[in-house]
């Protein structure tokens, strides 16, 4: 059975139709009446065969304004790094104690650091962070001796921006307490980590859909034409 909430937002919204950016927004905005703040999320439908190296979409996009949520952030790393990584607001701090809690499934962080020194005991690792997607990867700025600078990012909210087997990229951008303004500024980061990521073996048009959305509700499709031009 449909909820009234979700008539109501059904009864608002065309979902055959295409919306400026700006409208689009706004209407996704007015529909996340759920009692809880919903997760604000988009999704870009490319034109790219991840199953070729070079046409693999993955990368991290700090965003502007943070996703209005904290972040846990484990650091795994050698003595010497411990307190730099506390002073830095790490929540969990350790080198092979660390790495043993995890391996038998203590998981109480959003992300995860390692120095490059430990990736030989992080390795072990894969089959336990892998399928959550923690693993530290240094394409991903998480394996690095900069733990600070990394703990920071991750703090302040960062994004992977990866494309599935089917070339689609998902996403969760902001919060619904977040005012259009920052939401927008949220998604044009999205965006243009996007466009800067397009592979140069693809032919035609890259981004050839983009929808946003929230938790409890439909997601409207985004006119391109209201975008900047793609490149």
């Amino acid at each position: 059975m449909v909820s009234k909430r979700l008539k109501t937002i059904y009864s608002n919204t065309d979902l055959d139709k295409e919306y400026d950016i700006a409208d689009a927004i706004s209407i996704v905005k007015k529909n996340a009446t759920a009692k809880f703040d919903e997760s604000i999320d988009v999704v870009f439908n490319l034109n790219v065969d991840p199953k070729y190296q070079d046409q693999m979409i993955r990368e991290v996009v700090r965003m502007p304004e943070g996703l209005g949520k904290s972040v846990r952030v484990a650091v795994i790393a050698k003595s010497d790094k411990h307190e730099e990584a506390t002073k830095a607001g790490a929540d969990l701090v350790g080198d092979e104690d660390l790495v043993a809690k995890i391996k038998a499934g203590n998981i109480d962080f959003d992300f995860c650091i390692s120095t490059p020194d430990m990736m030989p005991k992080v390795g072990q690792l894969g089959k336990v962070l892998g399928p959550k997607g923690l693993m530290p990867n240094p394409k991903l700025g998480s394996v690095t001796n900069d733990v600070a600078v990394a703990i920071e990012n991750a703090k302040k909210g960062q994004v992977e921006i990866k494309a599935d087997k089917y070339g689609i990229v998902h996403a969760s951008i902001a919060r619904s307490s977040f005012d259009e303004k920052k939401i927008r500024s949220n998604f044009n980061a999205a965006y243009s980590a996007i466009k800067s990521a397009k592979p140069s073996g693809v032919k035609g048009v890259y981004i050839k859909k983009i929808w946003i959305g929230h938790t409890m509700g439909p997601s409207v499709r985004i006119t391109l034409s209201s975008l900047i031009e793609q490149r």
